[in-house]
């Protein structure tokens, strides 16, 4: 009667059958490869996120930069003597294109030039367009160049992070008539034309390593320092 209860028991504890143990490791593999497949994805998703945050921090830097530059452009510290006055002449460039001629309304360009006076108090500014005043921005395969003066073009943006595929300035000039406290003398209309300038700026680029990862930044840039084109107030 003990024997017969021992090799029942024994039959009892025989173990998984080779069937059954395949089948619990492939049950396995596919938890490991579904686990797998969702760590992955994490990383991947984290990798992007992490990279469009990058792009979008190097285009808002470079925006926020040249369009505080772009604001100062044209200040000189004699600004109130060129209204009426068309024998003081501002010496600054507000906007022009590479090749000095003005930067018109409705005009694109890629490239821009401009200049302002170092010092806001009319007795340290010598009125006059040094070296270390002249500045400007440009694409140049991929990046961002800004002129520091005396010192030439350095990158703006960094090539190993960003690749700069668009960037652009687009001008809006508004002519705006300026009031004379004594009237014109003749038939012709002698009041100066003040200019009220804007620029779109509109930069497009793409992460260095992932070209999928793409952004584009538009901003407007009210140039603050208007300029008188035309007319004279009479004495």
């Amino acid at each position: 009667m003990l024997k017969r209860t021992a090799a029942a028991s024994r039959r009892r504890q025989r173990g998984l059958s080779i069937v059954e143990l395949m089948v619990g490791v492939a049950v396995g593999l596919f938890v490991v490869a579904a686990a797998s497949m969702l760590v992955a994805a994490q990383l991947s998703d984290n990798r992007r996120l992490s990279l469009e945050m990058q792009v979008q921090q190097d285009l808002r830097a470079a925006a926020d930069i040249i369009t505080r530059e772009l604001r100062r452009s044209g200040h000189w510290a004699r600004a109130r003597e060129g209204v009426g006055q068309p024998g003081n002449v501002n010496p600054y460039r507000a906007v022009q294109k590479f090749d000095g001629s003005v930067f018109a309304d409705g005009e694109v360009s890629t490239d821009v030039l401009l200049s302002y006076a170092r010092s806001g108090n009319e007795a340290d500014d010598n009125n006059a367009l040094d070296a270390a005043e002249q500045l400007g921005f440009r694409l140049n395969s991929g990046v961002i160049e800004t002129r520091l003066g005396g010192a030439g073009w350095q990158a703006l943006t960094d090539s190993a992070t960003l690749n700069v595929t668009a960037f652009t300035l687009a001008m809006r000039v508004q002519p705006v008539r300026l009031e004379c406290t004594k009237p014109c003398p003749g038939p012709g209309d002698c009041r100066p034309v003040l200019q009220v300038r804007d620029i779109t700026l509109d930069i497009t680029g793409q992460a260095a390593h992932d070209a999928s990862v793409q952004r584009r930044l538009t901003s407007d840039v009210r140039l603050r320092n208007d300029a008188v084109i035309a007319g004279s107030c009479p004495p």
